[in-house]
C-alpha cells in the first residue's frame, strides 16, 4: 500500500510516553510527532536514527506529525502499527500471500473473547488470521516478536488454538518489517510465555506464516516467506 506523500526526513531524537517522539528536522527545527506503536520499538526507537515523518493538515489533530518509517541497518522499518493490517489484507487481495489465496475476507471478526484480524471464508472452510507487526532482530538474520511481554498476544493464541479445536483452520501471520531478516522466531527471552504458547499453537494445527515486507519510502507490500523456527 502506498505511504502518505510527502514524507519529511528527520533524526529522532527522543521516543518517550510511548506514543510521542521528538524529531529535529534538516533545517534544525524540532518537532514532535505521534508514535503509532504501543511496542517498545527496541533497536528502532534509537536517537539518532534517521525517520520519516508524515504532516497533517487537519486542524482536529493535536499533534500535526507522524512517525512513519524509522532507518535501521540500510533498511526502511515500518513502525507504524496501525498499517500492518492493511498492508497484509492488500496482500491477502492480491493473492500476494499463496497459502491464504481465493477467500472472501472480513477484518476484525469476534471470536470468544477477542477480535481477530480476519476471517477468511471459502466454500464451507472459515479460516481466522491474527496478524502481528515483527520489528526485533534477534541476531543478525533472524527477525523475532515480541519485543515486549505480551499478554494481548498471548490471549490470540489461546484464542487461535480454541477456535482449531473447534474446526477453523487458524493462522498466526507475522509481518517481518526488518529488510535483513532471512528467518522468524519468537522472541523467547524477552516474552517466555509466548515462545510456548507459540509451539503448542503449532502441536495442536495452528499455522505459523512470517513474510518479510518490501518497504520503501513510496510504499509497503508483502514481500517474500520467511522460514520459521522454532527450535
Amino acid at each position: 500500500m502506498k505511504l502518505p506523500a510527502p514524507l519529511i526526513e528527520g533524526r529522532l531524537v527522543r521516543r518517550y510516553q510511548r506514543f510521542l517522539a521528538d524529531v529535529e528536522l534538516a533545517d534544525g527545527c524540532l518537532v514532535t510527532a505521534h508514535t503509532p506503536n504501543t511496542g517498545s520499538m527496541r533497536q528502532c526507537a534509537v536517537p539518532g536514527h534517521r525517520v520519516l515523518i508524515s504532516r497533517s493538515d487537519n486542524p482536529k489533530r493535536k499533534l500535526k506529525y507522524t512517525l512513519e518509517l524509522i532507518g535501521v541497518n540500510g533498511h526502511w522499518v515500518d513502525t507504524h502499527t496501525h498499517r500492518t493490517n492493511r498492508v497484509v489484507e492488500e496482500g491477502l487481495r492480491q493473492s500476494w500471500i499463496s497459502e491464504l489465496e481465493g477467500y472472501e475476507i472480513t477484518p476484525e471478526h469476534r471470536f470468544g473473547n477477542s477480535r481477530i484480524d480476519f476471517l477468511l471464508e471459502k466454500d464451507q472452510q472459515k479460516v481466522l488470521v491474527e496478524v502481528k507487526n515483527v520489528t526485533l532482530m534477534c541476531d543478525a538474520r533472524q527477525a523475532c516478536f515480541p519485543d515486549a511481554v505480551t499478554t494481548r498476544g498471548q490471549k490470540h493464541l489461546r484464542e487461535l488454538m480454541a477456535a482449531k479445536a473447534e474446526g477453523y483452520r487458524a493462522v498466526i501471520f507475522f509481518l517481518v518489517q526488518r529488510g535483513e531478516a532471512t528467518s522468524f522466531g519468537p522472541a523467547d527471552d524477552i516474552d517466555p510465555e509466548y515462545g510456548r504458547l507459540l509451539r503448542e499453537a503449532v502441536t495442536q494445527g495452528v499455522e505459523v506464516l512470517a513474510y518479510r515486507s518490501q518497504v520503501s519510502v513510496e510504499a509497503n507490500r508483502v514481500g517474500e516467506r520467511l522460514p520459521v523456527v522454532l527450535d
